[in-house]
């Protein structure tokens, strides 16, 4: 069967396939995050304690679910992945995890209006012509007044390209510009407040981060 590069088949794919990889790199990354930290806090405290919200892409570490479960949040983190979700699971263990679909965040699969959502790269494996059905799956899940984080990385690549985690896989990377994110969540039905980017750290992608913070209206 073939598989469309950038379809849920194929994130399906790929990730199960560099899961446990992933891991290994990325299992304390927000220690050594202090902007990336800030900004999760910054988003916590926008929500309110015992917000319900979802990290939408959660991978296999759950360490931002992790993060926001401690700030005071009740969180599900999610992933198109199973195995992503399994070792999300044995890592996390005192957060809750599924394997769900970002673009089908409604109301009815997530039991209630969210209070927030983020998505903390978790828009790279997905064509850039799906961010405005995305965004507005989000937008219905997410209540009146809710919050939203995006974290992405700059630039303009959309198509498949070697893995630049090292995998040895060919992947689906999509990257953003910040015009492009603002317009993209503006037009899903939420008010842009703060948008902001950083340079690379020494041990990152050389490649700048975009953090957009917006109000459900």
């Amino acid at each position: 069967m073939s598989i469309s590069p950038g379809s849920a088949l194929d994130v399906v794919r790929t990730w199960d396939a560099r899961a446990d990889h992933y891991l290994e790199l990325f299992r304390h990354e927000l220690d050594g995050k202090p902007f990336d930290r800030a900004a999760l806090s910054a988003f916590a405290k926008r929500v309110g304690d015992r917000g319900r919200v979802c990290d939408a892409g959660c991978g296999p570490c759950g360490h931002v679910s992790a993060m926001l479960a401690g700030l005071g949040l009740d969180v599900l983190g999610i992933d198109l992945s199973p195995r992503c979700v399994e070792l999300a699971r044995r890592e996390q263990p005192g957060c809750r995890f599924e394997v769900m679909d970002q673009q089908a965040i409604t109301p009815a699969a997530s039991g209630h209006l969210l209070d927030g959502l983020v998505s903390y790269y978790s828009l790279h494996d997905q064509a850039k012509r799906e961010l405005a059905g995305t965004l507005a799956s989000w937008a219905a899940a997410i209540r009146p007044g809710g919050q939203l984080l995006v974290v992405a990385k700059e630039g303009v690549s959309d198509g498949v390209i070697d893995d630049p985690l090292g995998s040895e896989l060919q992947v689906y990377w999509a990257e953003f510009t910040a015009p492009e994110l603002r317009q993209a969540a503006e037009a899903a039905a939420f008010h842009v407040d703060e948008l902001t980017t950083r340079e690379a750290y020494a041990d990152e992608i050389p490649t700048r981060r975009i953090y957009l913070s917006a109000t459900r209206r």
